[in-house]
């Protein structure tokens, strides 16, 4: 089989190696093991510091200060002196620990019990390693040689055989524990990857339901409030809107197919009957100008849709800039203010000198605009309607309302989901669409939208609605 395919063959079917290596939990976990070791090192390189380190800067120290007071001896009194000194030293040293020469000029030894200086031994170098048999068991000793002014050598030495040994259990210890701690690492580095799949495991479950169309499974949460519930809140908290926007695409399907189907099927009623009106000039022209009304308003509708996808996807927001909310309320105002007269209501307003903002001037005009649209249709004639804005904290507060027939409160749960029309607003024209644009350009400014109860008539048969924007300032 060729290394590619070989390769190929190990990705679709990975064997258990492979799988915990690339593992994220196995990594993470290897890198904490890898700090650990690390650490250890670290402790390990102390410890022999201040061990075996300790213990050859401690001999050296002691070799040193005892060829030092031997070389004074010899400048004060000479050969013979250190020569006694040295015999009286060898004497006192029960363990036999001790290595001394002292040699003539000439290199003929005269005092210790070292028979000759170290093989390739120099001048200009103080410190020796040599070997050392002593009753037939093999040893090492250190050696400082001093050389002094008339030319004789004077070597000072300890048997570090004890040192040694010492030092090959202390490297052997150490090695024993850097292997247990090695077996330790991986083994908690693979226990963490199983604890982190199995946390991980319902999250994985469910982001495979999800992926095979079923969108009513949830991340199950351990109550333990760590990372990984909150990473499964947020999960159910996505998987919750998307469930809502499909929801709303499904519903946004079906009002269309509902609500178009009318519009559609009178328009081809009209061109039926100006089929049927040929011979008639004028009531071919009429029948084709209904059915074009119908037409357009279909055009609407689809146009209201696009409006309000393309808010609700930020494509809006490059066209943001400071704006004063005042002059757009005093243009909305004057428009509709016209439309109330004619039905007899009147138009009350209400707002401070300056309403900085920063949005999109368009489409706070077209959501300000909706609101009085809907305000002027629900109210009847002789009835109110109030456009009022002020500043509230750190934003600013849009309050339009009306003497309708309001909305009750499950109905205001619902007002701003695509061509949703209460019961009692089926008989007014319209498409269910002005509060759902309204909504996204709310959000779109980063705003919140609710509703309260607005002017009553004087009977209380209407409690009338109040809808309420509030837009941060600028």
């Amino acid at each position: 089989m060729p290394p590619l395919a070989m390769h190929r063959r190990s990705r679709q079917h990975p064997g258990p190696l492979w799988r915990l290596l690339s593992s994220a939990g196995f990594r993470f976990a290897l890198l904490f093991a890898t700090l650990f070791l690390l650490a250890g090192l670290a402790f390990t390189g102390v410890l022999w510091w201040g061990t075996a380190g300790a213990l050859d800067r401690q001999i050296d120290a002691a070799i040193r200060a005892d060829a030092v007071a031997l070389a004074e001896r010899w400048r004060d009194a000479g050969d013979a002196a250190v020569s006694d000194a040295i015999g009286e030293r060898l004497a006192l040293d029960a363990e036999d620990q001790t290595v001394y020469l002292l040699t003539a000029p000439d290199g003929q030894r005269l005092a210790g019990n070292l028979e000759q200086l170290p093989d390739g031994f120099r001048p200009d170098v103080q410190w020796y390693g040599i070997a050392l048999e002593r009753d037939g068991i093999s040893g090492e000793a250190r050696l400082f040689v001093l050389r002094l002014s008339d030319g004789s050598s004077l070597a000072v030495g300890r048997d570090i055989g004890e040192k040694v040994r010492l030092r090959a259990l202390l490297t052997e210890g150490l090695a024993w524990s850097a292997g247990v701690a090695i077996f330790f690492a991986f083994a908690g580095a693979w226990l963490l990857r199983r604890a982190l799949e199995a946390r991980l495991a319902p999250a994985a479950a469910t982001a495979a339901l999800i992926a095979g169309g079923d969108l009513s499974p949830r991340v199950p949460l351990s109550g333990h409030e760590d990372e990984f519930d909150r990473l499964g809140q947020s999960m159910n908290t996505m998987l919750d809107r998307i469930a809502h926007l499909m929801e709303g695409v499904r519903g946004v399907s079906d009002a269309i197919a509902h609500d178009l189907r009318t519009p559609i099927a009178r328009a081809r009623s009209r061109l039926e009957e100006a089929l049927d009106a040929a011979d008639d000039p004028a009531a071919l022209k009429g029948a084709l100008e209904r059915g074009i009304a119908d037409l357009d308003n279909v055009t609407r509708v689809f146009q209201a849709v696009l409006r309000i996808a393309e808010v609700e996807a930020g494509a809006r927001r490059a066209a943001f800039a400071p704006l004063d909310l005042v002059p757009l309320l005093v243009d909305a105002a004057d428009l509709y203010g016209a439309t109330a007269e004619e039905k007899g209501q009147a138009l009350h307003t209400a707002w401070p000198a300056t309403l900085p903002l920063t949005g999109d001037r368009d489409l706070l005009l077209q959501a300000v605009a909706n609101l009085l649209d809907n305000a002027v249709k629900f109210t009847p004639p002789g009835g109110a309607i109030s456009l009022e804005a002020s500043w509230q904290e750190d934003a600013v507060l849009v309050r339009v309302s009306d003497e309708g027939p309001g909305l009750s409160q499950e109905d205001r749960s619902r007002v701003g989901e695509r061509f949703f029309r209460a019961d009692m607003a089926r008989a007014t024209p319209g498409s269910g669409l002005g509060l759902s644009l309204v909504r996204a350009v709310v959000q779109l400014h980063g705003g919140t939208l609710w509703f309260e109860d607005g002017q009553p008539d004087e009977g209380g048969d209407r409690p009338g609605l109040a809808v309420c924007l509030r837009l941060p300032a600028a």
